[in-house]
């Protein structure tokens, strides 16, 4: 059976209205979260945004961090701090696979 889109986590669907919706937020404040590199969601051939559902799930982060006071540069470094995590878990995993294999 071939996968379809939605099945994809990080397949770009979601329009900026949709996600505003979901969410309940102001569409500009989603824009304004892409402004500040907080999230970068893919764009369409004609320049709109376009969020997969992984983005969704690091909007809601976003939202209520901010919602706790913290300042859009803070929630990118914090996110830019999480995503460096997972990639040396990743690594401390591969290591770990290859020390047992060998």
């Amino acid at each position: 059976m071939v996968g379809l889109p939605f099945d994809d986590e990080h397949a770009p669907l979601y329009s900026v209205g949709q996600v505003a919706d979901m969410l309940h937020v102001e569409q500009a404040f989603l824009r304004r979260l892409d402004e500040h590199d907080v999230v970068r969601p893919a764009r369409s051939s004609g320049g709109q945004r376009r969020y997969t559902r992984h983005e969704i799930g690091d909007l809601q982060n976003a939202i209520q961090l901010v919602g706790e006071g913290m300042t859009l540069a803070a929630v990118r470094r914090i996110f830019e701090l999480q995503h460096q995590v997972r990639e040396l878990q990743e690594e401390l995993a591969r290591e770990r696979a290859t020390r047992r294999e060998g």
